[in-house]
């Protein structure tokens, strides 16, 4: 019979990590609770604490925002314009 091959979420393989990296219970008491080999944990904790540096190190961009807010300020006041121009004309034309 063929095994599937499990696929762990994100959230699954963040709290395992933390779990480790806690070392309240030894990795082979992990890998039995969760079912996952114990290199598995070991490997998982080791990419968590290399990458938790980025979590701190990246910034939201504000300015993109701020680009697309003008633009659209600049249309709005440009379609304002038209409407106003249109309305007179319509007065008028006497419509």
């Amino acid at each position: 019979m063929k095994q599937t091959r499990r696929k762990f979420t994100a959230a699954f393989k963040a709290r395992v990590s933390i779990d480790a990296i806690k070392e309240r219970e030894t990795i082979s008491a992990l890998s039995l609770k969760y079912e996952l080999h114990p290199s598995i944990i070991g490997k998982w904790k080791q990419e968590f604490i290399d990458l938790s540096a980025h979590v701190f190190e990246s910034k939201p961009s504000v300015e993109e925002p701020n680009q697309d807010i003008e633009m659209l300020y600049s249309k709005i006041g440009q379609l304002g314009m038209e409407n106003d121009f249109l309305k007179k004309s319509l007065k008028k034309a006497g419509l």
